[in-house]
């Protein structure tokens, strides 16, 4: 057992014929009937892989899209068999249902090894309401439950949460690779610990700076939430993004963060223009101090971007959500790339732990090109915010019962 949860190394050796239900999250993006991006299909094959060699019968469980309790073709997981057989090398079976007779029946003539994928969880109005007459007849199906899937815990649906108390359960590889590096950022963190926190709005992540403050010893606060601090220091921010009802939120996180002993760094150059737009004529970089009336902020100025990679040389920890700037137009992802580079280098040079999620954090990641150097990425959104905010999720917590 690591960190009070079971994984699949507390398995028997030899599973052959138990049926074992892994939630997993297959709910890919889709363009033209293609599928987009894989990258949630490729995370599950490990554990799919490992649980079929020792002879389990493998039943995959997942959403796929917002079906809202209908059964809907173009959302069936049927179209996800052909990818995960090509991904896993392996035959694949469709089976029509999730519960009840019929998904029994066909649950009960699979072989030895043999992998199986039940339909859309949320065809059934009861997953989003945990309802226990849809967990039961799903854990009817296993012997034992697995969740591999870190981001769908935040929700203590009944493919999440329901089942994991209906059977003896365990966290599949992905899920104990994302709550290890998890813990390594914040709960047993190495110090000092840095924070990296963007995005456009304070009001998406209050929460998250407001647990920060009490956990790390850096918080560098960007994107267009800086603006918002920024304004609660008495800056002029022009036209920039900013929610002045939130200022009074802003210095009381100041006067926490005094409190806890931990530093909030805010750029004091800063890029700006009078339009958002690719390279625009008006496009310049100033103090913070001298932004007309008619300039917006769109990303975090060289000089302070400077100062931001000295802290983070002087750190053993980064945790890092949100880009510094409009990092999709250039040349407002400078900052971002600027900083996200640093982290990797230090990172790959084995002097910090760098733990990134969310996704505009990870196309910010690749888009620098540096993704594969941080020390893990996590491509949850709303669980990894949830994490930071220092709540507990449900499908988590069901894992670290004794």
């Amino acid at each position: 057992m690591a960190a009070g949860f079971q994984t699949l190394d507390d398995l028997p050796a030899d599973l052959t014929g138990k049926r074992i239900l892994v939630r997993v999250d297959l709910n890919v993006p889709m363009q033209d009937g293609a599928i987009s991006d894989d990258t949630r299909l490729r995370a599950a094959v490990p554990t799919i892989a490992e649980l079929s060699d020792k002879g389990a019968i493998v039943l995959l469980l997942s959403h796929f899209g917002r079906p809202k309790g209908a059964s809907r073709p173009d959302m069936s997981t049927a179209l996800l068999v052909k990818p995960l057989a090509e991904l896993t090398g392996r035959s694949v079976r469709f089976i029509e249902d999730c519960t009840g007779k019929e998904a029994a029946r066909a649950v009960t003539i699979m072989l030895p090894g043999s992998i199986g994928i039940l339909e859309n969880t949320r065809f059934h109005a009861g997953e989003e309401r945990n309802d226990p007459e849809l967990a039961e007849g799903i854990a009817a199906l296993g012997d034992i439950y697995v969740n591999d899937a870190f981001s769908v815990s935040h929700r203590a649906h009944a493919s999440t949460e329901g089942v994991a108390h209906r059977l003896p359960a365990y966290a599949g590889r992905a899920m104990e690779a994302e709550l290890a590096a998890l813990e390594k950022a914040l709960g047993q963190a190495e110090r000092p610990v840095a924070a990296v926190v963007g995005g456009a709005k304070v009001s998406t992540k209050l929460a998250v700076l407001g647990n920060l403050v009490g956990k790390v010893d850096h918080l560098i606060i960007g994107g267009g939430m800086a603006n918002t601090f920024l304004a609660a220091r008495g800056v002029d921010v022009g036209k920039s993004l900013c929610e002045k009802d939130l200022v009074g939120e802003a210095e009381s996180i100041f006067e926490r963060a005094e409190a806890a002993g931990c530093t909030i760094h805010l750029p004091y150059d800063v890029v700006v223009a009078g339009e958002f737009a690719a390279n625009p004529p008006s496009l310049r970089t100033c103090n913070v101090h001298e932004i007309s009336p008619e300039e917006m902020i769109l990303d975090v100025g060289p000089s302070a971007v400077e100062a931001l990679a000295d802290v983070l040389k002087t750190c053993r920890t980064l945790v890092w959500n949100g880009p510094l700037g409009a990092f999709e137009i250039a040349p407002f992802d400078a900052a971002t790339v600027a900083l996200a580079r640093t982290a990797a280098a230090l990172t790959e040079g084995g002097t910090l732990v760098s733990v990134a999620g969310g996704g505009d954090t990870v196309a910010a990641l690749n888009h620098a090109g540096v993704a594969d150097e941080f020390s893990f990425v996590s491509t949850a959104g709303g669980a990894f915010l949830e994490w930071m905010e220092g709540r507990v999720l449900p499908g988590v917590a069901a894992l670290r019962r004794a």
